[in-house]
């Protein structure tokens, strides 16, 4: 057993973090104000992951994060999150949102709410699950 250990301690390796997708710069949300064109959006936030014209326009930014604690062990995804940023059909910023994964449901971290229901919330699973 110390023989085993000793060769696991000398693989190095250990606690990899992995980010895909896109890397929110820090403070860019907060530079987004409702009513902001959505060519300010594109200098501040870069060009979406994907854009969805479900009822209206909507960018959203698409992120996952895993971890592994040995190199030969599967990555674990310890957090997803998709920011959406919908727009009026003036192009201006009528909402934002940070939807990320609270007990099993998706949970918009600026509203403090779990979605319910309708086309959103089925885009946004479909969304989740490509990407985790």
């Amino acid at each position: 057993m110390a023989l085993l250990t000793a060769g696991l301690g000398g693989c190095g390796s250990f606690g990899e973090t992995f980010q895909r997708g896109y890397v929110l710069p820090d403070g860019a949300l907060e530079q987004i104000q409702i009513g902001a064109s959505q060519d300010q959006v594109l200098i501040v936030m870069g060009t979406p992951s994907t854009v969805a014209t479900v009822s209206g326009e909507t960018f959203y930014y698409i992120s996952q994060r895993t971890e592994r604690p040995v190199a030969f062990l599967p990555d674990e995804v310890t957090n997803q999150r998709v920011i959406a940023i919908y727009f009026d059909k003036d192009r201006r910023v009528r909402r934002l949102a940070n939807y990320g994964m609270k007990d099993g449901k998706v949970f918009d971290f600026v509203s403090q709410k779990t979605e319910t229901g309708g086309e959103e919330l089925n885009y946004l699973r479909l969304l989740f699950k490509i990407v985790g």
